[in-house]
């Protein structure tokens, strides 16, 4: 099992019903992007890597009860991490409906119960606010704040997929918010706590 084997290597515990879960994800995608082009990964070991880029931040963040994934696309990072946390209730932000027919279709397949697909743009949802939301390659810093201000609080823990370019980003970031920035190979994760989390 490959896959097992590059989670056990980035020190992410998962159990084997749950890797099993996240492989038949990796087959369901593989499938759906011959047609639909959903990602730019295109082999099964591609999105084995986008599943541990996806989760290599449960080494480092507070495991949320309910969480938010702002532009989920073909399920990076929200699906992967909603898979591996069963316990946390997941909503899925994606206008686009080719990408969501796949994530409800995956959710039905995968026996998924904890999500909740919302087939819109981030600003236009109505939820309490969340303990954590996530998005990986939407848009910049600033301009996520801005769009989950209705679904966040000062408790709400934000974790980003970022590039080279977050260092600009965190320059301008409210003075409220506490961060830091893990870094792994060309990946940059951007996690922030609202100033009664830090």
């Amino acid at each position: 099992m490959k896959l097992a084997k590059m989670l056990q290597g980035e020190g992410i515990a998962l159990s084997s019903e749950t890797i099993e879960k996240l492989m038949r994800f990796s087959d369901l995608l593989h499938e759906w992007n011959k047609v639909h082009n959903l990602t730019g990964a295109r082999t099964v070991e591609a999105i084995y890597a986008n599943i541990i880029d996806a989760l290599y931040p449960l080494n480092f963040i507070d495991i949320p009860k309910d969480m938010l994934d702002v532009g989920t696309g073909a399920g990076f990072p929200g699906l992967v991490l909603a898979i591996s946390l069963p316990q946390t209730d997941v909503v899925l932000s994606e206008p686009l409906k080719k990408r969501v027919a796949f994530l409800k279709y995956a959710c039905i397949d995968l026996g998924i119960t904890n999500v909740k697909v919302e087939a819109k743009r981030v600003e236009t949802i109505t939820h309490t606010p969340f303990e954590l939301i996530t998005s990986r390659a939407v848009t910049n810093t600033k301009l996520l704040l801005e769009l989950t201000g209705t679904v966040s609080d000062a408790h709400t823990q934000y974790l980003f997929y970022k590039g080279s370019r977050v260092f600009d980003e965190v320059e301008g970031l409210a003075s409220h918010l506490t961060y830091e920035i893990v870094q792994k190979e060309m990946r940059n994760y951007l996690y922030m706590k609202g100033k009664e989390c830090s």
